[in-house]
């Protein structure tokens, strides 16, 4: 039979009968590394790009996404010994937001050209003022273009027991001071001033947590806690 001569004839002449060109093989593979190299520098400069714009978040992110899409590369490499720092900046940035977000800022017009700015922040926790249940209590500082600054707890049921005037307990970060209080004798709102809102503003604007202890007629003495971190000084300008 001739058939199997020619066959084995016709694949002495075919490259896939011999097996794969080792040298194709070894430019294909260096050309996929090169490509995964590429891929891996240009998510590099994502990640440098975001720390350049202190984007914490963001660059932990493509630093995290570079380490297991291309464990192995040398943008990895570069990236990994700095990826510990990153994260630790992403964490506090999400913290902060989170702070900055429990104020609120208020700016209302007053008369003719007049404006009221006011900085608020809801207690972290309610606090039963009344005996009935608990409710939030709110720190508030106010700067008003007639009656100036000043600074004052509002409670949502009780009273304040600070007519005549009281001695405050304020805790920043875990620093004791005493400070002035006093409840003005009007019904439009269950509010006590603190009367030293400088001082009282100073402690806002370096602490992380406040707190402040104060009397009421029905249950006594109540403790309202603040997360003030998040306070922005420069939404009440005059005050700083």
């Amino acid at each position: 039979m001739k058939i199997l001569p020619l066959v084995v004839a016709l694949c002495l002449l075919l490259p896939a009968c011999k097996g794969e060109d080792p040298e194709a093989a070894a430019r294909a593979a260096a050309a996929q590394a090169e490509a995964k190299e590429q891929a891996a520098v240009a998510m590099e400069k994502q990640f440098e790009d975001a720390v350049a714009a202190q984007n914490w978040r963001l660059a932990k992110g493509y630093g995290e996404v570079l380490q297991i899409d291309h464990p192995t590369s040398q943008a990895a490499a570069r990236v990994k010994p700095r990826l510990e720092d990153i994260r630790a900046k992403a964490e506090a940035e999400v913290l902060q937001q989170r702070l900055a977000a429990l104020w609120s800022y208020g700016d209302e017009p007053v008369g003719k050209d007049g404006h009221q700015l006011s900085a608020s922040i809801y207690s972290q926790e309610p606090v039963d003022t009344d005996g009935g249940g608990a409710h939030p209590v709110r720190l508030i500082f106010r700067d008003h273009p007639e009656w100036g600054r000043s600074a004052y707890l509002v409670l949502e049921a009780g009273d304040f027991d600070c007519y005549g005037g009281c001695r405050l307990k304020v805790v920043a970060d875990g620093k004791t001071h005493t400070l002035p209080g006093s409840r003005p004798k009007t019904d439009e709102a269950i509010a006590m001033f603190i009367e030293d809102h400088k001082a009282l503003w100073k402690l806002a604007k370096s602490a992380g947590h406040l707190s402040i202890e104060f009397p009421t007629k029905a249950v006594g003495r109540r403790t309202a806690e603040f997360e003030v971190g998040g306070l922005a000084p420069a939404k009440l300008p005059k005050w700083n």
